[in-house]
């Protein structure tokens, strides 16, 4: 039964989504704590409203995924042991078991209520203002984030728009399950990646190609397509530092390739040396922040061997921002296998291979988890506040979709 709006558990969220996309390109390391209050709020209404509190229930597909996830932060929270970080790995650990709880615990509030439609609404609403707003910033040389920072002395922003487009293009595919004509949908998705594609943010783009397209296969082949995805992430999971290693050992002159691509297979080759002297347990939980040599440069012995020899090249890889290891693998398999070795590969792999399956239940679900598993395997660490949030949020409502 739907509540009045005031009353309902599904407010809270919906008001995120509304919000969330423009938030995400003003700053997007709020979503940590706007997900989290947002989740809170729905669990605590349910609470008021039905009584009772909405603790996951036998069954539940989200409950199944959630049981791993929790094996996978038990095996985290034993690797904190011989971590070089433990302080932080304890402090990660309880911030995404947190997290994981209010997603279960929303979920269900969500689901006995079933109104799916407020949140379907929402969810484009704040998609078209956040990519208006994407725009806008992008256009006007970053005038919005310079303004939201009080005008710093600095001719641009340092960063870009990547977090922000990537959270959009997590929840792109989900406008396939909102209930409204198909041409409003074609003109959202069609105005998502356009504007994806003028931006520079190249793991953004490939993942709104690669969640839209699974989502369009998953039409096709509803029962296929999640089971291949699931088969195919499990394997990579396991067999990533070899593949890595074959693939490094294949790998042509990274001159041509923009220095931050190029960055990024110095980095997977960096780390998959490091694997192999820690296969079985890996370095500990957070470990990335502080493996040995990692904050050094990479020696000209590497830069010549994926011939990056231009004196353009030189002046890149020297300076301190282009280290061997800065805070995270920049892919999420490795980052597992270096942190957590072969016991923590083989649940990661458990665990992606779950979510791919339960999110296979529609087309939209199934292209926001690809969308999902894509920016993970190519730019934010896996165990990123806001990133984590993010996509809990997404799945969350991909969950809840299934019934428009």
């Amino acid at each position: 039964m739907s509540l009045a709006w005031h009353r309902s558990p599904t407010t809270p969220v919906a008001v995120l989504l509304a919000v969330a996309p423009g938030l995400a390109v003003a700053q997007f390391r709020a979503m940590a704590l706007a997900v989290t209050v947002a989740l809170l709020l729905t669990v605590v209404t349910h609470r008021r409203v039905r009584g009772a509190w909405p603790w996951p229930r036998p069954g539940m597909e989200m409950e199944r995924v959630g049981w791993l996830a929790v094996a996978l932060l038990g095996w985290c929270a034993v690797a904190a042991l011989w971590s070089p970080e433990p302080g932080r790995a304890v402090q990660t650990i309880g911030g995404l078991a947190a997290l994981l709880g209010l997603a279960l615990m929303a979920a269900r509030a969500l689901a006995e209520e079933a109104a799916p439609r407020r949140l379907a609404l929402a969810l484009a609403g704040g998609l078209a203002v956040g990519l208006a707003l994407a725009a806008v910033d992008h256009a006007s040389g970053n005038w919005l984030r310079l303004a939201v920072r009080g005008f710093p002395d600095m001719p641009a922003i340092s960063f870009g728009l990547k977090p922000a487009m990537s959270l959009m293009m997590l929840l792109l595919p989900l406008v396939l399950a909102v209930p409204m004509a198909w041409a409003l949908r074609g003109v959202l998705v069609a105005a998502g990646l356009a504007v994806v594609l003028w931006l520079p943010a190249d793991s953004a783009k490939i993942a709104a190609l690669a969640g839209l397209a699974a989502g369009g296969l998953a039409m096709l082949l509803p029962r296929a397509a999640p089971r291949l995805a699931a088969l195919g992430f499990a394997a990579f999971s396991v067999a990533g530092p070899l593949v890595f290693t074959f693939g490094l050992a294949q790998a042509p002159s990274l001159e041509p390739l923009p220095r931050s691509a190029a960055h990024r297979v110095l980095i997977w080759d960096f780390v998959v040396d490091r694997i192999a002297e820690k296969p079985l347990l890996g370095w500990g939980m957070e470990a990335s922040r502080a493996i040995p040599g990692g904050s050094e440069n990479f020696p000209r012995a590497d830069l010549d061997r994926y011939g990056l020899t231009s004196p353009e090249a030189r002046a890149w890889f020297s300076a301190p921002a282009a280290r061997r290891l800065p805070l995270h693998t920049h892919n999420a398999a490795l980052q597992i296998w270096l942190e957590l070795g072969l016991v923590g590969a083989l649940l990661g792999a458990a665990l992606g291979a779950a979510a791919l399956l339960a999110a296979g239940a529609s087309p939209a679900g199934f292209g926001m988890a690809v969308s999902a598993v894509v920016t993970w395997q190519l730019s934010f660490g896996v165990w990123q506040p806001w990133w984590v949030a993010s996509v809990l949020l997404a799945a969350v409502v991909a969950w809840m979709l299934r019934k428009s």
